[in-house]
């Protein structure tokens, strides 16, 4: 199904903005010019830094990218249960040396100012994660000329996206790396029988929306690009793949971590942040994990220094290393190589389907 989303790109291939220092500029710009479609991250980014982003890929690009924001999130957390994750993570911050984060910091990473800049200086493509903007955000855009992506993990939630004004909704599977990007983070969800494989997640969405779909969870091959087409996406986002490419900004340390055998599987946890995200299970994830409360971005302060220091210390046991669950198919090549091989790999996987492939 064509759209104008896949009218940006060569290949219906999107680089995922990964949020933390990953997608920089020169990764974006590199997979962009090789046919795809590069994602800057603007969130825990300032305003002024998202927009010198954006002026640093445009000086390396004249292709299409793409802009992610997080939407403000509603103040839940319990602070009793933020008290008690402090004293429980006491030991860290005197193993690393740094002091705890404050709590008290934005809920709403800024987003009207973001948001504003981005009126004002158009781009191509503006996603958003945490939840869905309103009708009138989405009208804005539109009149700005720029097409607009809403991460959706449920029906429930594209049909809101859909019924809101949004261009194309991104369906996350449960294999995606990273935060999931729930509209209403439910403690009560978490555990192994909750969320929705990406195959049964696009099936389900496409039934229940007309909005074009792109499709994200754990896809590392070109084989498994056509899979996700077939199945009635009309792109693929991948975020883990580009983790690993010299261009990407993650910390040498994540990005060896995602193909060591020393860390086998992933799962998703709140250790890091009070929200569920996919990550590669260390230590600091097994020993906290189970008691971290549904609390973001309160948590995501109180362990940023904490993340930080393990960094400097060369400790990957205690930084929040995410990946999705194909990391260990990952490949540490330029970015522009990557997209021409996941493209090749695409082209080879819809030949081997034609009816005469076998003759």
């Amino acid at each position: 199904m064509p759209s104008a989303l896949t009218d940006l790109s060569r290949y219906p291939i999107v680089q995922a903005p990964m949020a933390g220092g990953a997608s920089r500029p020169e990764l974006a710009a590199a997979v962009s010019d090789a046919g795809g479609l590069g994602f800057l991250a603007a969130g825990y980014k300032t305003p002024e830094a998202m927009y010198e982003e954006i002026k640093a890929l445009r000086g390396l690009t004249g292709r299409p990218f793409g802009v992610n924001l997080f939407m403000p999130q509603p103040s839940v957390a319990d602070a009793a249960a933020v008290d008690v994750y402090r004293e429980q993570l006491a030991g860290e911050a005197n193993w690393y040396e740094t002091p705890l984060g404050d709590t008290d910091g934005s809920t709403d990473d800024a987003y009207e100012a973001k948001v504003a800049i981005l009126l004002d200086n158009p781009v191509p493509v503006v996603s958003f994660t945490f939840g869905c903007p309103s009708r009138a955000v989405f009208d804005a855009f539109a009149k700005a000329g720029t097409l607009t992506v809403a991460t959706v993990t449920s029906p429930a939630e594209a049909q809101a996206a859909q019924w809101s004004g949004a261009d194309a909704v991104c369906v996350q599977g449960i294999e995606a790396g990273g935060h999931q990007g729930t509209h209403h983070d439910d403690p009560y969800a978490d555990g192994p029988g909750h969320g929705v494989g990406l195959l049964t997640l696009i099936a389900q969405v496409r039934e229940a929306v007309q909005v074009p779909v792109v499709a994200a969870g754990g896809l590392m091959r070109g084989a498994q690009i056509a899979a996700v087409l077939a199945a009635g996406a009309t792109a693929a986002q991948l975020g883990t793949a580009f983790l690993v490419c010299p261009e990407s900004g993650a910390n040498e340390l994540h990005k060896r971590a995602v193909t060591d055998p020393v860390f086998p599987g992933t799962e998703l946890t709140r250790a890091f942040s009070g929200r569920p995200a996919r990550g590669l299970v260390n230590r600091f994830i097994r020993e906290h994990g189970p008691y971290a409360p549904a609390a973001y971005p309160q948590i995501h302060y109180l362990t940023a220094g904490l993340r930080k220091a393990a960094a400097a210390a060369g400790d990957p046991q205690g930084m929040a290393l995410w990946a999705g669950q194909g990391h260990r198919l990952a490949r540490e090549l330029p970015a522009a190589e990557l997209v021409e091989l996941l493209a090749a790999e695409l082209d080879a996987a819809r030949a081997s389907l034609k009816p005469d492939a076998a003759s």
